[in-house]
């Protein structure tokens, strides 16, 4: 036995008119051209941009290993351990002395966090400024636009 709804559900449909569309009015397509010149500027800044952010990261992550290694008392003949601190000294960004509290593992975590982030405050802050000086008006992050819906 069928369902008499099935026979409904089966009938092609017409297509319907969307909200803003007007029945007999001709369609006009938009035609976007691409402006090579336009679009490799915004690549590169883009590249160079995310370049910046992965070296950040990257001397971040290393000074965080580091105060780990550190506080959970690693061996420190260790060639990894030794790897690591030996780049943990190079991006220290000169604060190894800055805090000298009495314990050494809390004189790494104050001094190496510190620099840690303040390599992510530098890889924020010259991103930004590069989008902000190098990128046309037009591809840059809006941080705030006021949008008017008028009817």
């Amino acid at each position: 036995m069928t369902d008499p709804r099935d026979a409904e559900l089966r009938r092609p449909t017409e297509r319907l008119p969307r909200v803003n569309e007007r029945v007999n009015e001709p369609v006009v397509e938009e035609v976007v051209e691409r402006r090579d010149d336009t679009y490799r500027k915004v690549r590169t800044v883009h590249s160079v941009c995310a370049v910046i952010d992965i070296v950040c990261w990257a001397f971040a992550i290393v000074l965080l290993v580091h105060i780990f290694l550190v506080i959970a008392d690693a061996n420190t003949t260790n060639g990894f351990f030794q790897f690591v601190a030996g780049w943990a000294d190079g991006i220290t960004l000169g604060l190894d002395g800055l805090f000298t509290p009495a314990s050494p593992k809390v004189a790494v975590l104050f001094n190496e966090g510190l620099a840690a982030v303040l390599w992510l405050l530098i890889g924020t802050l010259l991103t930004s400024l590069i989008t902000r000086l190098a990128l046309p008006v037009d591809h840059r992050r809006a941080w705030y636009r006021r949008t008017t819906v008028r009817p």
